[in-house]
């Protein structure tokens, strides 16, 4: 049975692990399932990730990983054009892909992502690209990420103002949407399994459209006074580690 694990609010919140995550990775490791950590953060590259995951104690192989960046690549042709509002994760998908990237001018796509950096002139130039013709992805709609300290503007607020600026409607690649749905289905198959994340509208509708169990966690953006929820999750935990305990009792 397959694990999906969603890594913001679930296994860290920033840079600070979450309690009780590494060994509840590692009793799930010693229980034979195999596992798949997903994330609609843009932000990092896939070994920025990993190297992440090993400082709070979680060893794990850079195929266990699938991020929106990803997804977001997927629905680009090798060989185009794309002006990156993103951090490097996006440029690392986008090289994988044999996607030419970008920063200014005329381009076959903008690709929109989190990043701290983002400004009035990146807004303008991907505005500009867009309403010359560019399609406009973003990796994500999340409107904002847990954080240590309370939530923070996520890729959704950028994605919007850009689509704002525009006047277009996105295509949007991670959760719940079918690129991330085709990446995660490819990787874990169809032999049922948990999603364990921490936001109903991405990760429990990805359970759903997967056919997965959904463990919603209550460690990252959503907390005991937003239940209920839709969808409806499963199984309710405080935590991972909690969540683990309650699936794989005795074992």
């Amino acid at each position: 049975m397959a694990w999906v694990l969603d890594l913001d609010g679930v296994v860290w919140l920033g840079d600070e692990v979450i309690e009780g995550s590494p060994g509840a990775v590692d009793r799930l490791r010693v229980a034979g399932e195999p596992l798949l950590f997903i994330t609609n953060n843009s932000s990092l590259t896939v070994g920025q990730y990993t190297a992440k995951l090993e400082r709070m104690g979680i060893a794990v192989e850079q195929d266990e990983l699938v991020t929106s960046a990803e997804a977001a690549a997927s629905l680009l042709a090798p060989g185009s054009t794309a002006l990156v509002c993103a951090g490097p994760g996006v440029n690392e998908a986008l090289e994988r892909r044999g996607v030419h990237s970008v920063r200014a001018g005329a381009a076959d796509v903008v690709v929109v992502g989190w990043h701290g950096d983002f400004d009035f002139e990146r807004l303008t130039i991907a505005a500009r690209a867009v309403m010359g013709g560019a399609r406009l992805v973003g990796t994500n709609d999340d409107p904002t990420y847990p954080s240590p300290d309370g939530p923070l503007p996520g890729c959704g607020a950028i994605l919007a103002a850009v689509a704002t600026a525009a006047g277009v409607r996105p295509e949007v690649a991670g959760k719940p949407y079918d690129a991330m749905v085709e990446l995660v289905r490819h990787r874990v198959g169809g032999d049922g399994g948990v999603m364990a994340g921490d936001r109903p509208s991405t990760d429990g509708l990805l359970a759903r459209r997967l056919g997965l169990r959904f463990g919603l966690v209550l460690s990252g953006v959503t907390t005991e006074a937003d239940l209920p929820v839709d969808p409806a999750p499963d199984v309710v935990a405080p935590n991972l580690a909690s969540l683990v305990e309650r699936e794989l009792g005795s074992q």
